[in-house]
């Protein structure tokens, strides 16, 4: 009998099996591929946090201490690819003679680096001009000293006499804030900056210079271990910090406090576990509301049959069925629905993770979403079937209906108001969703921040239903449906008995579309913001960087002329004492530099970025200077501000400036001190007209534009040449690792499934369910016109005005979602950026499914009348 009624419902009730299974096929497959963007994510940040560290551990040696005790410690504690000692020294002077002149440097550091360092340490160092044995300076110095390879420069050894030594290499130094950090400084302390001047000596070399020095002033003279480790982490970054952080502490331990451990690895793990539960955030905010939406879907197209159910299932009491025969065949029907929609559900995942995550569905979110799955179903198809499946249950009560819990209780105003103080709340505490406090072992999320956007996402949701409620009124919905004709009275109080369903089937069509313009309004202004950033670092499209004596803006024009280039500006970028601070200087073009790069109002403070390149373009002198340097020597607007910048003949010398606002942050800029001025100025106060920097607007031929810049400009010694896409891959941070664009991927493609369901599947069960009306009034010699009169304007109710609010709601939980998440965003996006294109796709599918769902609902009115009575 089982096998019997389930065949029997899969030929005479497809639309009632098939539309609950596509929900909750939905829902598993929703679970299950967010679980493996989760699971693939973590591993993934895992990787690019170990893969950008330099040095995972620079072990300083104390005093006195046995450099093999301490050897012995570090391999004891844990596995190690590479263990080399290098030599630290500090010296008073770097001075060399250039031109007729001499130049003198201050203070500086001389590193002994041993035999294979390079190839062990490769991200380390970069070579620009020269060799990478012997004496290798770095770039700043050999700007400083105007050196070049196979000059003598002197050194001035603390307490010993000075020594010449030939340069035979010019290096970048691309870690210098790790090789340079004060291992072993207390918690709190703010971090130095690496020094201006660095000679790299082997270590031979560097051992027959300094040993004497380390002699007489111990103190001048230090040494480090440098190690790569060889263990196996765990896949998730919090885990991974904590295995790194107890292997230091063990080597700390072993070595008896003769060593102090520099992590560089547990840093970079550490940001890499707050990214980590951004990931998480950004599961819950993006992922949460799909969920909740497809259990939704689910509940709605299982009830828009309930009544249909409860009448068969008290019918088979009525012909003598046993209770327990009635409640056999009702876990039959759930355990098909369950079955056919975790199948479905695990396809559809596993067809989505690849092409969409690039990774497979892992078995444990496999097991937890099929069990979401069969217990939704459950929940959807046996729970009512068996609470009202006796014949006293399924009798239709005629009456007023009452009104809704949630309606006399004002839940809807309520989640409102909740959801503004809420966001009142993350506001006040600068949006700072993530906690991972420095020193701190387990960062946190504040879990109570997701109370703003869901609760928005709901209370707008049930305050559009109220509103429906009093729109679906017989009076304001014959004015509304007035373009029906004559008929528009009855079709309104036709509509208006039936305004709890159509509201119901709105509803889920404007939590429908809040979802998809939700992630997708988000996801185009992650996108945006992401290219942003890479315009922060590259500058512009193509960035060719020269040097004062070897500059790349006196190319300019011909670079201009190369295929593909659009535009281009170049710009200085020095460097000038601010006090005894040196800091980056750039010179611009104020009135072109905006049409090469991006320039973000938030870059500067309480100015927009065009108001600020106006203030700067109107006087000759206007200085910017960042927020570090107002706070470190108390400047206030108006100030007059005298920095030391290399002139003509190579000294430092006094230049006036005034200061006129606060910039934050600038393409090509470093992010903690510099200074923007008027290219103009520079150029007439240091008598050096040369423009270091050309940027060019090459759009999507930038790849290409970039490896004939880099071909043209190869006989400028130290050149560089970097393209927008390499610099956007290399510099995202790295909960770009966990795919995003992914995620927006797999988010976008199940909202567009979502809202189709939503507005097709569930309208045409309603309308299937009323199909006995239609055949009837058919039957009494309605005619086609007529008879689409209310099939069209319960569509344009549950789909059209569902669609309206769903946008409006979509577009400002999408706001508040941007806002709370400000941490995935470097810097903070101005505007939201909506996506056209997909939400053209949207509005496409959300027509294509509901013209779908009202021909079949035409379609069911036609048959004949003894054949519909005979199945409803």
């Amino acid at each position: 009998m089982t096998r019997s009624w389930l065949l029997g419902l899969l030929r005479q009730r497809p639309l009632r099996i098939w539309g609950a299974a596509l929900g909750v096929a939905l829902t598993v497959a929703f679970l299950a591929a967010l679980g493996a963007f989760i699971t693939s994510g973590a591993e993934s940040m895992t990787r690019r946090a170990t893969a950008n560290v330099a040095v995972d551990w620079q072990v300083l040696l104390a005093q006195g201490a046995s450099r093999a005790a301490v050897e012995q410690a570090i391999r004891s504690a844990t596995p190690v690819k590479a263990l080399l000692p290098v030599g630290y020294a500090d010296v008073s002077s770097f001075t060399a003679g250039a031109g007729g002149t001499v130049q003198t440097t201050g203070a500086g550091k001389v590193l002994g680096l041993p035999d294979g360092y390079l190839t062990a340490f490769p991200a380390e160092l970069r070579a620009l001009v020269g060799g990478t044995t012997g004496a290798l300076l770095s770039q700043q110095t050999a700007a400083n000293l105007h050196v070049r390879v196979g000059d003598r420069i002197t050194v001035a050894r603390i307490g010993l006499s000075p020594v010449q030594v030939r340069v035979n290499g010019v290096v970048d130094l691309p870690a210098a804030d790790s090789l340079f950090q004060a291992v072993g400084a207390p918690s709190g302390i703010a971090p130095q900056a690496p020094p201006d001047n660095v000679l790299l000596l082997p270590r031979a070399q560097w051992q027959a210079l300094f040993g004497p020095q380390q002699v007489l002033r111990p103190d001048t003279v230090r040494e480090q271990l440098h190690v790569k480790l060889a263990a196996v982490l765990p896949g998730d970054p919090g885990a991974a910090y904590l295995s790194v952080t107890h292997l230091a502490n063990n080597v700390s331990v072993r070595a008896v406090g003769s060593a102090a451990v520099g992590d560089n690895l547990a840093a970079s793990l550490n940001g890499a576990r707050e990214d980590a539960l951004y990931a998480r955030t950004l599961f819950l905010f993006l992922g949460l509301p799909g969920v909740l939406l497809a259990v939704a879907l689910t509940v709605s197209v299982a009830a828009a049959s309930g009544g249909q159910r409860r009448q068969e299932l008290a019918l088979l009491r009525l012909r003598g069925a046993r209770p327990g025969t009635v409640a056999r065949l009702a876990v039959a029907e759930s355990l098909l629905v369950g079955g056919l929609g975790v199948l479905l559900g695990a396809g559809l995942a596993a067809w989505a993770a690849g092409p969409l995550l690039g990774g497979g569905v892992t078995p444990g979110w496999l097991g937890v979403a099929a069990l979401a799955g069969l217990l939704l179903a459950s929940a959807a198809t046996l729970l009512p079937g068996l609470q009202n499946g006796t014949v006293t249950a399924a009798r239709r009560t005629v009456g007023r209906g009452s009104v809704a819990l949630w309606q006399r209780l004002y839940l809807d105003l309520l989640l409102l108001l909740i959801a503004g103080l809420s966001f009142w709340r993350s506001a006040a505490s600068g949006y700072q969703l993530v906690l991972a406090p420095e020193g701190v072992a387990q960062a946190s999320v504040q879990y109570e921040a997701f109370l703003a956007p869901l609760a928005l996402w709901l209370g707008s949701g049930l305050l559009a239903v109220r509103l429906l409620g009093l729109l679906l009124r017989p009076r304001p919905l014959g004015r509304v449906l007035r373009p029906v004709g004559s008929l528009a009275l009855v079709v309104a109080a036709a509509l208006s008995r039936q305004r709890g369903l159509l509201a119901r089937g709105a509803l889920l069509v404007a939590l429908s579309v809040a979802f998809a313009v939700s992630t997708a309004v988000f996801n185009a202004t992650y996108n945006d913001q992401a290219r942003t950033d890479a315009y922060l670092t590259n500058g512009s499209d193509v960035n060719v960087s020269g040097s004062t004596a070897a500059p790349a803006g006196d190319r300019l024009p011909a670079l201009l002329k190369l295929p593909g280039v659009s535009g281009g500006q170049a710009m200085m970028h020095r460097f000038a004492y601010v006090g005894g601070d040196l800091q980056d200087i750039f010179g611009v073009d104020a009135g072109g530099i905006a049409s090469v790069t991006r320039l973000s109002n938030s870059y500067f403070s309480g100015l927009t970025a065009q108001q600020a390149l106006t203030k700067l373009q109107a006087r000759p002198d206007a200085l910017f200077v960042s927020q570090e340097t107002v706070n470190d020597y108390q400047l206030r607007l108006g100030d007059p501000v005298r920095l030391r910048l290399q002139k003509q003949d190579h000294q430092y010398r006094v230049v006036p400036f005034t200061f006129v606002g606060v910039v934050r942050e600038f393409p090509t800029a470093p992010k903690d001190s510099f200074l923007i001025a008027n290219v103009g100025y520079l150029a007439a106060q240091t008598g050096i007209p040369a423009r270091e920097v050309a940027l060019l607007q090459a759009g999507s031929m930038a790849p290409g534009v970039a490896a004939e810049a880099r071909a043209f400009t190869a006989d400028l010694a130290g050149v560089q040449v970097t393209d927008l896409a390499a610099v956007r891959a290399r510099v995202a941070s790295s909960l770009t690792a966990v795919n995003v664009a992914g995620l927006a991927r797999l988010e976008l493609g199940f909202a567009v499934l979502l809202l189709a369901t939503s507005t097709g599947l569930v309208l045409a069960l309603g309308l299937a369910e009323r199909r006995k009306q239609f055949t009837v009034l058919t039957a009494l010699g309605a005619t086609d016109r007529q008879l689409g009169s209310f099939l069209n304007a319960e569509a344009g109710i549950v789909a059209g005005l569902g669609g309206l609010l769903g946008a409006g709601i979509g577009v400002a939980v999408s706001g508040a979602l941007v806002k709370i998440l400000q941490g995935v965003f470097d810097p903070p996006p101005d505007v939201l950026v909506l996506p056209w294109v997909y939400l053209g796709v949207l509005l496409l599918a959300a027509l294509a499914s509901t013209l779908l769902a009202v021909s079949s609902a035409r379609r069911a009115s036609g048959r004949q009348v003894s054949e519909v009575l005979r199945s409803a």
